[in-house]
């Protein structure tokens, strides 16, 4: 936690200041575009926006519809500044990270831009630790190039946080400090099926703290169960716990929503969040609750406490301890096909191995070593991913 408090202390020595926060929305798909316009619209006027990209013609006719919408609504918008930046070129990422100076990176990127991993995954192995490689890619490179330029920035990775963002602490790399999405996209929907069973309009009366990680937040959003391992959950309404029945709970949790990039406003919201409840908290000096996947390099989802007042962050562990936390984790990501996460290796799960032979005819690695992470991600788009889509 050391270098995240540093790293605060610096954000609410600007914030005090009133110096300008500097935000880096690295790529410009549908995350990236759904984060710039909250962003834009965000009340908090004091902060500058700047987008890396390889396609700087597309990334400004994005930011110039965001700043019209944005005018025609309230009469402003924020600075917004866009810079060439290639995500297979590393010495693009370290001048992009040395000329801005940002105090936030958010990786949006996307290895196969345009595809939903899970959609192939889902309905044939029902797992979603094997895209780990592919997600992997791209942030491996920000963080390299984020030692070398000796950024301050704290960083929040989009894609599959839960295993990525442990795998670049196991092999000793500077690795981002909170991971957006997962299990924070199934407390809304925990909240609401909460209301409907207590008769409850206001959400906002309803506080959700979980810890669980990827594989839960996909089982209980499409089956509305937890394949027979509870995550850690405490419910309170108006400030004192409930314990409705949570069989009931999680098949309500089982809602429809799109297949298509217009899930993605989640996680532009989960990285937003993030991003706005350490300025508040930091700006108000009071205290503002984050879950998220892979914190501090941490297999797995977690709630964390961030306190203004101290420029501190830590678990929070008032209902949980942190080694409860870690061990349901590390049961719940065992479902998504990881094994174990250690010396800088990725180890999948004999069953997944089995489910990947049997779906698509092919044989993954056992371990899968830091330093084969581009061969891996490589042979998992050609014989996977490519083949399934060819037959659709």
């Amino acid at each position: 936690m050391e270098i995240l408090n540093r790293k605060l202390a610096l954000i609410k020595e600007k914030i005090k200041s009133n110096k300008t926060i500097k935000i880096a929305i690295v790529g410009l798909g549908s995350v990236g575009n759904y984060l710039l316009n909250y962003l834009n619209k965000w009340e908090y006027e004091n902060i500058e926006i700047y987008i890396g990209t390889r396609n700087i013609k597309k990334a400004q006719k994005d930011i110039n519809i965001s700043k019209v919408a944005s005018i025609i609504r309230d009469n402003k918008t924020k600075n917004i500044r866009v810079k060439e930046l290639n995500l297979d070129n590393p010495d693009t990422i370290k001048e992009f990270i040395k000329d801005i100076e940002p105090d936030f990176i958010v990786n949006t990127s996307r290895v196969y831009s345009g595809l939903k991993y899970g959609s192939i995954s889902w309905k044939n192995i029902r797992a979603y630790g094997l895209w780990t490689p592919l997600a992997i890619k791209y942030i491996k490179n920000i963080m390299i190039t984020h030692k070398e330029a000796a950024s301050n920035a704290i960083v929040i990775n989009t894609s599959y946080s839960d295993a990525v963002i442990p795998w670049l602490k196991s092999a000793g790399l500077n690795y981002p400090e909170f991971g957006s999405g997962n299990l924070n996209h199934l407390i809304p929907r925990i909240k609401m099926a909460v209301a409907k069973e207590i008769g409850e309009d206001y959400l906002s009366n309803i506080e959700v703290v979980l810890a669980t990680s990827h594989f839960h937040d996909v089982v209980i959003s499409k089956e509305g169960q937890t394949e027979g391992i509870e995550p850690l959950i405490k419910i309170l309404y108006n400030g004192k716990e409930i314990k409705p029945d949570m069989a009931k709970i999680w098949k309500n949790c089982a809602i429809e929503m799109p297949v298509d990039t217009k899930r993605n406003m989640m996680n532009a919201s989960s990285n937003f969040e993030i991003i706005k409840k350490i300025i508040t908290a930091l700006k108000n000096e009071n205290k503002q609750i984050i879950h998220s996947p892979g914190v501090l390099g941490n297999i797995g989802g977690y709630p964390v406490e961030i306190d203004g007042e101290k420029a501190q962050a830590s678990f929070f562990e008032k209902y949980f301890t942190k080694d409860e936390m870690i061990n349901i984790n590390k049961k719940s990501i065992y479902l998504d096909g990881i094994k174990k996460i250690e010396n800088g290796s990725l180890f999948y799960t004999d069953e997944l191995i089995q489910k990947v032979k049997k779906a698509f005819n092919v044989t993954i690695p056992k371990e899968i070593k830091y330093e084969k992470i581009e061969e891996t991600a490589n042979y998992i788009i050609k014989n996977i991913i490519e083949p399934q889509l060819k037959e659709k």
